[in-house]
């Protein structure tokens, strides 16, 4: 791979999911593009080369070549995951491959697809702040990400006490209640045999 021998840093800004400025600079989405294709390029950024299954069910290869689709797709998957809870992001991902099936089969003026935009929409509301990524050789890296609608708190997500909040003691219970189901079938299990 021809590329540099030394990394190279981004960070793109995002407001409501959508990008608004590269490296501190206020853009237009298409000059965030251009500048993202250019950058991310020469450090051999989005190169892809898959077998994908049509939708008359024979595979074929696709070579792609998106440099800034990649590098877009990485910060905002980095703010989503910041600012959304863990039951938001599981559903989010079936939302994901449910939206890009329709898309591929060419049902974008279906009624699901508009309807899944709704919940789309909603999701990005609090999708704002800034990604740092390292761009190195085909390699795209997050190192750094901020918002102010973060769900991240180094203050509760540290192994010590977190006062108020919940105290160690509080997972006794916890795991004991989340791990009835697997000792009932257990139980079970070794009455059976």
């Amino acid at each position: 791979l021809k590329a540099p021998d030394t990394p190279e840093l981004v960070e793109i800004e995002f407001e409501s999911g959508r990008p608004v400025a590269l490296n501190g600079e206020k853009k237009s989405p298409y000059e965030i593009i251009a500048a993202l294709n250019e950058i991310a390029g020469r450090n051999g950024v989005g190169r892809i080369d898959i077998v994908e299954d049509r939708l008359v069910g024979m595979k074929s290869r696709g070579v792609y070549e998106c440099p800034a689709a990649v590098v877009l797709y990485a910060a905002h998957r980095e703010l989503f995951f910041l600012t959304h809870d863990k039951r938001t992001l599981m559903f989010r991902q079936q939302v994901a491959n449910l939206y890009s099936e329709l898309v591929y089969n060419g049902e974008w003026y279906s009624q699901l697809r508009e309807n899944l935009d709704a919940f789309i929409d909603k999701c990005e509301e609090v999708v704002t702040g800034k990604v740092r990524l390292s761009l190195f050789k085909g390699s795209c890296t997050p190192v750094g990400r901020e918002s102010p609608n973060s769900l991240y708190s180094t203050a509760i997500a540290t192994f010590g006490d977190s006062g108020e909040l919940y105290s160690h003691s509080d997972g006794t219970g916890f795991i004991k209640l989340f791990g009835l189901p697997l000792e009932i079938r257990g139980r079970m299990n070794r009455e059976k045999s």
